[in-house]
Order: structure tokens, then sequence, then C-alpha cells
């Protein structure tokens, strides 16, 4: 097991102490991206799994971002973000992946979900029934990840087979997969942090009042990160559900520190971050120079460190 995410909604599990949440200080309001691009959507099942789809209109030759749930977070608590996301030039596919989890069958995100998401896209790309034909650039794909889906995504970077992450006891990265942001997110297992040997970039986004996966986890996850590219943004004033439609979505496991930041203006922010960083990997030059240079003394919400 390679995560505190671990505990972060795994209730059954029970390994890891409740950890106390920090005080919500006052926060700027951090800065806003105009949404000016239409989302489309529509619902479909591929590898046993339900999932929606968010794109935007209009736009071809479109990269692939697979959205890794939060444990016992339903996809649908992730519509906001995943528009957010697609804005930016995405096909965003958010699945409910259900498996067995010690004695509990529910939504755990899990590696294979990977190979499978780039298995649909190839065959997506070429469905003429499809909203998607021909639009997909089906040679790029990045990972994004909520929590535990966060940990999951950080083991199939690390390009292992994580025994909570990877039931199918096999995994190998596809070389489709190009970088990953997850939110949430720490390899911290009963106070130990592996190194992660990383073989894409990668980007930690942190709220800052985070009461279920400390910040200070993700600040020592950020250093055990082996490879560049690597970034850590921390949220002022966001806690573990910034990215989810509404605070503790019931049945996933309860945040005790409350935000400063209303619900749209976190989606907002950790969307922003995360779909820049993303596109900067995919060789769009705005969006280095945002990621790297002019986004942390433009945004007073956030702080963000980054080696490239």
């Amino acid at each position: 097991m390679r995560n505190r995410n671990a505990r972060l909604l795994i209730a059954p599990l029970a390994l890891i102490a409740a950890l106390f949440a920090a005080p919500v200080s006052a926060t700027a309001t951090p800065t806003q991206m105009p949404a000016t691009t239409t989302v489309a959507t529509y619902q479909t099942t591929y590898g046993g799994d339900d999932a929606d789809i968010y794109y935007p209109s209009g736009r071809t030759d479109l990269p692939v971002a697979l959205l890794l749930q939060g444990a016992k977070v339903d996809r649908a608590q992730y519509a906001r973000y995943a528009t957010a996301i697609a804005q930016q030039g995405f096909v965003v596919v958010v699945p409910n992946h259900y498996r067995l989890m010690i004695v509990e069958w529910e939504r755990y995100a899990a590696e294979h979900q990977v190979t499978r998401t780039v298995d649909w896209m190839k065959n997506t790309k070429y469905d003429s029934s499809s909203p998607l034909y021909k639009r997909i650039d089906s040679g790029k794909m990045v990972l994004l990840g909520h929590s535990f889906g966060g940990a999951a995504g950080l083991a199939a970077a690390e390009d292992s087979c994580s025994t909570v992450f990877c039931p199918a006891l096999s995994f190998s990265l596809p070389s489709q997969v190009k970088a990953a942001s997850f939110y949430g997110t720490n390899n911290a297992f009963l106070g130990i942090f592996a190194n992660i040997n990383n073989k894409i970039p990668v980007q930690l986004v942190q709220g800052t009042a985070d009461g279920i996966a400390a910040p200070a986890d993700a600040e020592k996850t950020y250093t055990h990160l082996k490879n560049t590219p690597k970034q850590i943004v921390r949220v002022d004033g966001v806690n573990h559900y910034g990215i989810t439609d509404v605070q503790s979505p019931s049945p996933a496991e309860s945040e005790t520190s409350p935000q400063s930041l209303t619900q749209s203006q976190s989606i907002e922010v950790a969307a922003r971050w995360a779909g820049r960083f993303l596109l900067a990997q995919l060789g769009d030059a705005g969006a280095a120079d945002y990621v790297w240079n002019t986004g942390d003394a433009a945004d007073p919400g956030v702080t963000v460190t980054g080696a490239h």
C-alpha cells in the first residue's frame, strides 16, 4: 500500500489515525479563468464501468484526460471540475469503478482503468456512431485523480503494480500517458514516504485547509518525486473536497475542516492549474509559461513550487 489515501476515504482499512483539521484563515480570491467554451456531455460504458464523458464542442485532435475518483465518491460529483478541464481542450472521462476492497464492494479507483481507457479512446476515435468520431488524439492521454484515485494514479505514473491499487496483479504504463495532476493526494503510509520513480511529469494540487489528506504529507510526497517536471500547487483556504460538486459527498469520508473559498472558486482554481500543467506537458507554450513563470505571481490564492 503506497498512500495515506488508503485512509483518505477508506474507513474499512482503518490503517491510519484520524487527522486533526487545520484552522482556515482568510485568503485572497484566486485569479479566475473565463469559461467561454461550450462543453457537451454523454454517458457510456466501457471495461464494465459506467462513465460520464465531457468534451469541448467544435474541437478536434483532443487529448483524453482520465479522472480517477476518490474512494466512494460518485462520478457525478466531478461534473463541474470535469467541465472546467474540458473547457481547456480535453475529453474528460469520469468512470465509476466498483471493486471489492477488503469486505466492501464500492467505488475505488484502480490502475487497470488507465489501460482500459487507452483502449476506449482508440475504439471511440473510429466509432462512427460516437459524438467523438475522429475527434480524439489517440496518442495523447493524461491522468487526473482525487485522493485515493490520485494515489492509484501515482502508482500508475511510477509504472508499478501496487497491491491496493492493482487488483489485476499486473500493470504497464501505456506510452500514450504523458502527464498527471492529482488533487488531495500523497503517498504516506504509517508515516513513511517511499521514493516515487515517476515516469511522467506529476503535479500535486493541495488545499491548505485539507482535514483528511494532511498538507504536510503532500509536501513530503512532492520531495519524494524523483523525476522532473514536477510541481506542487498549494491552494489557500481549500479543503479535501475542493473539486467535488458538494462538500463531503455521501458515503465518502466527511471533511471537518471548512473552506474559506466557495465551491465554485475552489473548483475553478484547481481545474485551471491542473489543466494548464497538463497542456504544458503536451507542448502548449502559453500554458508552460503560466505554470512555470507567471501564474504564481498572478494568482493571489496559490503558492507554487516546481522543477522542470
